[in-house]
């Protein structure tokens, strides 16, 4: 089943506004195994629009709008699709009703011009809207399915769920499951090279490589009409997959690296303390704000001041390895950790090393290392990189 996306904002275009729905709506009918295969954002132009819906008819089978169905002038969606498929608008009086009871549930001045969003093209089904006023629209013309979905994302979010994807869910007749294997600690250049012999003519399933700084997603995906059979494919790869990367696989889930370790650190009931003079407290800081982590996470000092942590932690707390030292004196906690920033390379202002020690166990580990990058970038790849450390700890 191909499928086309197309969003209505001038806010989408010039960047006010975030374009969260063409992702969230191209994700779920993926997993239905509808295959999207155009996506197009434009703005509040009913020429433009007529030309993009003309285009979509005559190369899909299902086209989702998002965008342009609320009660102002500028929300010309609807009239624009019902315009081009020869449907007149007429109000539907249960959509009426059900929208003056929404005004009293909370008590809002309903005006006139919300009377436009119960507009229902003739031939076409209303489409009840949960999370607000404005009603979504189905169309059936022409050999071509249209969704019409209010564009705030919590409203679109759930009329997909509730009242699209059912519908296509039962034209495609597909199973479609993922397994996913976040690595950490390799790039990803080396994990591709690690698979490049699974990824070569694949068919089904097919796997997919995602990057981000200092994590490595890969997600298999595969599809057909029996749940046995789409496990079993899963299955192969999986395996191959598990031996390939073991220890660097650290969840089995689209989930960063911080809260595979907050997990570990839950689960064994270890304590964390965090003393940062380097990178602003930015592990502490991602650390703090998973739920459940203020039982282990019991101390965190961000020090940018030599003075100050030399007072907290001795004379010697220049040295990494003995701030660390330091550091569970003061705690008395499983892990501590700590961070010190060294000065930047003169010939390459984007680079920084940072030391990272990690005191447990009655053992110190130090590594050195040096990243590239804006001050934030170095930041978020230095607490990757802690997160990484305990996490080996832990194992």
């Amino acid at each position: 089943m191909d499928c086309e996306i197309i969003c209505v904002g001038t806010e989408l275009l010039t960047g006010e506004t975030l374009n969260t729905n063409v992702q969230y709506v191209s994700e779920q009918l993926s997993r239905i195994g509808a295959a999207v295969h155009y996506q197009t954002t434009i703005g509040d132009n009913p020429g433009r629009l007529r030309d993009c819906v003309d285009i979509a008819a005559h190369r899909s089978q299902v086209i989702v709008v998002t965008g342009g169905l609320g009660p102002t002038q500028d929300d010309l969606t609807k009239k624009t699709i019902a315009d081009y498929f020869g449907m007149p608008l007429k109000r539907d009086e249960g959509q009426v009703a059900k929208m003056k009871a929404h005004f009293d549930r909370y008590n809002y001045k309903l005006t006139e011009n919300n009377f436009r969003q119960c507009d229902i093209p003739v031939g076409a089904e209303a489409i009840d809207n949960t999370r607000g006023t404005a009603p979504g629209i189905h169309i059936e013309k022409n050999g071509v399915s249209v969704f019409m979905l209010p564009g705030p994302p919590e409203e679109m979010k759930a009329m997909l769920d509730l009242s699209v994807l059912p519908v296509l869910k039962e034209r495609t007749h597909q199973l479609v499951l993922s397994r996913f294997f976040n690595i950490c600690d390799m790039g990803e250049s080396m994990v591709e090279e690690a698979i490049l012999d699974l990824v070569k003519d694949q068919d089904n399933p097919t796997i997919a490589t995602y990057a981000k700084p200092g994590e490595v997603l890969i997600r298999v995906t595969a599809n057909g009409t029996d749940k046995a059979q789409v496990n079993a494919l899963l299955d192969q790869v999986s395996q191959a997959i598990e031996a390939r990367f073991g220890r660097h696989i650290f969840a089995h889930s689209s989930d960063p690296l911080s809260k595979a370790v907050a997990d570990l650190l839950m689960k064994k009931g270890m304590t964390l303390a965090i003393a940062d003079s380097g990178t602003g407290g930015m592990a502490g800081e991602i650390l703090s704000a998973i739920d459940g982590m203020s039982k282990v996470f019991k101390l965190g000092l961000v020090l940018n001041d030599d003075q100050m942590k030399a007072k907290l932690l001795g004379d010697d707390a220049d040295e990494v390895g003995a701030m660390a030292s330091r550091l569970f004196a003061l705690s008395d906690c499983d892990i501590n950790v700590a961070v010190s920033e060294l000065s930047q390379t003169p010939d390459d202002p984007l680079s920084a090393g940072v030391q990272i020690a990690i005191c447990a166990g009655g053992k110190t580990k130090t590594e050195t290392c040096r990243f590239k990058g804006t001050g934030r970038m170095i930041q978020t790849r230095a607490a990757i990189k802690v997160f990484g450390m305990i996490r080996e700890v832990l194992l």
